[in-house]
């Protein structure tokens, strides 16, 4: 079996950080997205995965390169326009040749793996078997009726009087039977190659199309909210684990990981919470659920329930709480508020 995973998407709904940085490289826990996403494949058995990318595609290349480090081989795939999920399946297509496949969205975080769907698809071999679960608006999803047998009898994308609350949720497999199906469609209103008509197109024709309910934590980590939520889940299965200098002044509560290198110096830190490789904690309160990146300085500040990428710094400022603060960024106090904002930010200022 082989692996297909998409990577090419805007980011539009993580601006302003989606403008220099792929959403699937947004770090959850200290770790990007998209390294779950692979682990939870090699976990599983996939090790010839296809990495489909868009624009942003040099900056996942740089990061995981051929996937040795991994213990996966990847091919990139570049996709120069976005025209739809069942599109990348098209292009993949000499990657993938006639192997069954695992299609996998590069946003989505799935915290228990995918061992099980993974167990049955091979038991059952249907042309094909979705990943779904119960959410409260399937308005915003592609949504799956299933029987009593769990045989799936009608999809539809983004329905706007659902008659179900099924919604897949990013992890599909597939026998080479949904060629022919993609080959059958046309563009839906959108404009796009919906994997959603093919699936249909099969259920349609008599082919066997299965859903599995996921029991585990997952999220489509396309928006701040969303990531910031997945952070705090994953990082409640932290252990703390002290490898950098941690100075006596200083307390640390709960689970924390000091990484190599890093450096808390008469500060507290209540867990759980990770601090990575580099960085510079001082005369800091750094609260719980956050993640901070490597080579950051956080000085004379309070940061909690937030995410602080790679190399930003903040210093004299307290409250921060349900942030993201993005690469190189520079967060400081003034005797006034001083504003420089990109396009579609949110900035919340407190009277």
């Amino acid at each position: 079996m082989k692996a297909l995973v998409l990577s090419g998407g805007a980011g539009t709904r993580m601006r302003p950080a989606g403008h220099s940085l792929p959403k699937q490289l947004v770090p959850i826990a200290n770790k990007p997205v998209l390294e779950y996403v692979l682990e939870n494949l090699r976990d599983i058995g996939v090790t010839e995965i296809g990495l489909v990318v868009g624009e942003n595609g040099s900056e996942i290349i740089e990061m995981f390169g051929d996937g040795a480090v991994l213990g996966v081989s990847l091919t990139y795939l570049d996709q120069d326009f976005a025209l739809g999920v069942a599109h990348c399946v098209k292009i993949a297509r000499p990657f993938l040749g006639d192997d069954d496949f695992v299609l996998y969205l590069g946003d989505y975080v799935l915290a228990e793996g995918i061992g099980q769907i993974a167990d049955e698809f091979a038991r059952l071999r249907p042309s094909a078997q979705v990943l779904v679960d119960k959410v409260e608006d399937p308005r915003l999803y592609g949504v799956a009726e299933v029987d009593e047998n769990s045989r799936v009898t009608r999809l539809i994308e983004h329905p706007r009087e659902p008659r179900s609350d099924l919604a897949m949720i990013g992890v599909y497999f597939f026998t080479p039977a949904i060629h022919a199906a993609i080959d059958a469609i046309e563009p839906s209103w959108r404009g796009e190659f919906e994997i959603t008509d093919a699936l249909q197109w099969l259920v349609t024709h008599e082919r066997d199309v299965r859903a599995r309910i996921y029991s585990g934590f997952w999220k489509d980590t396309g928006r701040v909210e969303d990531v910031l939520e997945c952070n705090r889940e994953l990082l409640m299965g932290l252990r703390g684990d002290v490898q950098g200098i941690v100075d006596d002044e200083s307390r640390l509560i709960g689970d924390v990981v000091v990484e190599e290198g890093a450096r808390v110096v008469r500060s507290c830190i209540v867990g759980p919470a990770i601090i990575g490789p580099g960085t510079l904690v001082e005369e800091s309160i750094i609260g719980p659920y956050t993640s901070i990146g490597a080579d950051c300085r956080i000085t004379e500040s309070g940061v909690a329930d937030s995410i602080v990428l790679n190399e930003a710094s903040v210093h004299n400022v307290s409250g921060i709480e349900t942030s993201l603060i993005g690469r190189r960024a520079r967060v400081g106090s003034g005797g006034r508020h001083r504003l420089v904002v990109g396009d579609g930010a949110r900035v919340d200022v407190a009277a």
